[in-house]
C-alpha cells in the first residue's frame, strides 16, 4: 500500500472536479465518497442533486470563515492511497476505514478531536482512493502536519499487516522521487515503457558512470540523445543542469525538462562533481592503472577482467571496512553496473539494464560514502565504457560471464550489509538486482561452461582423481558437494589448465574459496571456475586453450599478442 502526499493547492473545487470526472483516458470509473468528516456530506457521484461546488464549499467553510489576511494561500491537502497490483480488491467499507486511519495518523483529523479539519475520501478506481482536506480546523487553527508523509507511510505498514496486503519495506527518505500519477498516465497514453522521469534518471546515471570531468559528462548526455540545458551564473560559473527527452513535450510543444537533483539526490551537479574531485580516475590505457588492475588483456575482455579484480578487492572492504568505506564501494558497484548495462551484448543487455536500474535504490542511504574509496571501481567503470561494447562470444562473452559472476557476489554482500543496518528498501533492491544478475549470468555463461564441461568429461580418470584430491585438501567442507555438481567437469578442466600454466591447484583453490557467499551460488563449481581463471590469468574463453596433449603449451600466446619477439614472449602454461 503506497500513500502519497501531493503538492498542496489553492482551489478545492478544482481537485474535487478532477476526482469525480472521468479522467483524461476514462480511467476514473464510478467516482463516489467512501468516507468524510461528516456522514451527511454531499456525494456528487451518487446523489444527482449534489454538485462539485456543494462539496467544495462545505470543505472550504472553515477557511472562508477566516479574515483574508489569516487564510493560508495553499490550503488544499491531498493524499492518495494505492494498493499493490497483486492485492485483493478492497470494499468501500474497508477503504473508508483506511481513510479514517490515514487522516488520524497524519494529523488532519486526530481520533477524538471534534474540531479537526474537514476532509473527504473519494474512490474512483478499484485499487486506490484520494483524500482531500482543507487545512483550517473547525476552531480556526492550523493542523499539525509535521512529517505527514512519514506518518502516512508508517500507518500504511500497519494496515498492510491487518488486511493481509503486500508488505512494503519502510523507507528512510533517501529514495528518488517517484513519477507522479500525471506522468504515469501520460506515459501510458504515449505507450512508453517508462515515464520520462525514469528514463532520464537511467540515462543520466549511465552517462555519469566513470566520468572524470564536466565536459565528458555533458558530452555523454548529448551523445545519448538528451536535450541539455546548463544553468550558468552571471560570473560564468556552472550552477546546475537539466535534461529532457526530445519527444517529451508539454501542451505548448516545449520540451519537459527535469533538473538532475529532481531525478535523484545523487545526480545533482554538486554531487556528481564529488566523484571527479575526490576520485580522480586515471585516463583509459594509463600504464600505472593497467598494472594495478592486473595483466594486460586487450579490449572489452580486459576491461571486464579488471572490473572483476576491482570487485574482488571491494568484497574484502565490505567484510572489514567502516560503514563509510562500505557505502563508497556500494556506490562504485552501481557505476560498474551502469557501465555494464551500456556495453553489454543482446544476450545480457535487458537483464543488466534492469539490474543497474534496480540497484540505483541500493546505492543511497543515510550512511555517507567517503569518496576516494571507490577509486578502483570508478576506474573499472571508466575502463568498461571507454573500451566499448563487448561481443557476444569468444573471450568477450566469456569474460562477461566472469564479471557478472563477481558482481553477483558483491551485490549479495551489499544485501547483507544493508540488512544489518536496517536499510530495508536498499536491501530489497539489492536482492532484486542479484536475481537479474543470475539471469544475465546464465545467458553469458551457457556456451563457455558447456565447452569446459565437455573438455572435463574427456579427462582421464587419473587426472580427475588427482583434482579431487586437490579439492578435498583445499576445501574439505565443500568437496563432496562440488564433486556431485554437474559443473564438476568444468572445474576439473580449469584445474588442468592451472597445472599446465605452472600453478599449484590446491593453493589457488584455497584462495578462491576464502571468500564467503558461496552458499548463495546456484553452482559452487561454476563460481570457482571463474575465480580460478581470473586468479591464474587464464583465458575466460576455454576454446582459446586446445585440449591438453594436442598442442604444446609453449606454442600458445596471450590473445592479441604476437610471439617470437623479445617483448612479446609466448605465454607459459
Amino acid at each position: 500500500m503506497i500513500p502519497r502526499v501531493h503538492k498542496r493547492g489553492s482551489r478545492t473545487v478544482g481537485l474535487v472536479f478532477y476526482l469525480y470526472e472521468p479522467g483524461r483516458c476514462e480511467e476514473h470509473t464510478d467516482p463516489h465518497l467512501v468516507a468524510a468528516w461528516d456522514a451527511f456530506a454531499p456525494d456528487p457521484g451518487r446523489h444527482p442533486d449534489a454538485t462539485y461546488a456543494d462539496l467544495a464549499q462545505l470543505l472550504d467553510q472553515p477557511v472562508d470563515a477566516l479574515t483574508p489576511s489569516r487564510r493560508p494561500e495553499q490550503h488544499v491537502w491531498h493524499l492518495s492511497v494505492r494498493a499493490a497490483p497483486e492485492d485483493p480488491h478492497l470494499t468501500d467499507e474497508q477503504w473508508a476505514h483506511i481513510a479514517r486511519r490515514m487522516v488520524a495518523a497524519t494529523g488532519i483529523d486526530p481520533t477524538g478531536d471534534d474540531t479537526a479539519c474537514r476532509w473527504a475520501a473519494v474512490r474512483h478506481a478499484d485499487d486506490h482512493i484520494h483524500i482531500v482536506a482543507t487545512l483550517v480546523r473547525e476552531d480556526g487553527r492550523r493542523p499539525r502536519l509535521n512529517n505527514d508523509a512519514a506518518r502516512a507511510q508508517a500507518e500504511a505498514r500497519l494496515l498492510e499487516a491487518e488486511y493481509g496486503l503486500r508488505q512494503l519495506n519502510p523507507g528512510d527518505g533517501t529514495a528518488a522521487k517517484r513519477p507522479t500519477s500525471a506522468e504515469r498516465h501520460k506515459a501510458k497514453r504515449e505507450r512508453r515503457p517508462q515515464t520520462p522521469r525514469e528514463e532520464l534518471r537511467e540515462t543520466v546515471r549511465h552517462a555519469a558512470a566513470g566520468t572524470a570531468s564536466e565536459e565528458e559528462f555533458f558530452d555523454r548526455l548529448t551523445a545519448a540523445g538528451l536535450l541539455v540545458h546548463q544553468r550558468v551564473a552571471p560570473s560564468g560559473d556552472l550552477l546546475g543542469y537539466k535534461v529532457a527527452l526530445p519527444d517529451d513535450r508539454n501542451h505548448d510543444g516545449d520540451p519537459v525538462f527535469y533538473a538532475g537533483s529532481t531525478l535523484a539526490p545523487d545526480l545533482s551537479l554538486p554531487r556528481i562533481r564529488k566523484r571527479w574531485t575526490t576520485s580522480s580516475p586515471e585516463a583509459p590505457g594509463d600504464a600505472a592503472a593497467d598494472a594495478a588492475a592486473g595483466p594486460r588483456w586487450p579490449g572489452p575482455a580486459g576491461a571486464r577482467r579488471r572490473a572483476s579484480t576491482a570487485m574482488w578487492q571491494a568484497l574484502l572492504v565490505i567484510d572489514h571496512g567502516t560503514d563509510e568505506q562500505i557505502a563508497a564501494r556500494i556506490t562504485g558497484a552501481g557505476e560498474i553496473l551502469d557501465a555494464l548495462a551500456t556495453t553489454s551484448d543482446t544476450a545480457t543487455r535487458h537483464e543488466l539494464r534492469r539490474a543497474a536500474f534496480v540497484f540505483e535504490r541500493a546505492t543511497r542511504s543515510h550512511t555517507q560514502a567517503v569518496r576516494g574509496h571507490d577509486r578502483a571501481l570508478r576506474q573499472a567503470a571508466r575502463d568498461l565504457v571507454h573500451h566499448g561494447p563487448a561481443g557476444g562470444g569468444g573471450e568477450d562473452g566469456a569474460s562477461t560471464a566472469m564479471v557478472i559472476d563477481m558482481a553477483f557476489f558483491l551485490i549479495t554482500a551489499a544485501v547483507h550489509w544493508h540488512a544489518r543496518k536496517n536499510h530495508a528498501q536498499q536491501a530489497a533492491a539489492a536482492r532484486q538486482t542479484a536475481q537479474h544478475l543470475r539471469t544475465a549470468y546464465r545467458a553469458a555463461a551457457r556456451h563457455p561452461m558447456a565447452v569446459l564441461r565437455q573438455r572435463g568429461q574427456h579427462l582421464g580418470q587419473p587426472r580427475l582423481l588427482r583434482h579431487a584430491v586437490h579439492l578435498r585438501t583445499a576445501v574439505p567442507e565443500l568437496a563432496e558437494q562440488i564433486l556431485a555438481e554437474p559443473g564438476w567437469p568444468a572445474l576439473a578442466a580449469t584445474l588442468t589448465d592451472i597445472e599446465a600454466a605452472g600453478h599449484q591447484p590446491a593453493t589457488l583453490l584455497a584462495e578462491a574459496t576464502s571468500r564467503r557467499e558461496l552458499d548463495t551460488a546456484d553452482s559452487v563449481s561454476d563460481v570457482l571456475v571463474w575465480r580460478l581463471r581470473r586468479i591464474a590469468d587464464l583465458p575466460a574463453d576455454p576454446e582459446q586453450i586446445p585440449l591438453i596433449g594436442t598442442t604444446p603449451a609453449s606454442s600458445r600466446a596471450l590473445p592479441g599478442r604476437r610471439t617470437g619477439t623479445r617483448t612479446d614472449r609466448p605465454r607459459r602454461r
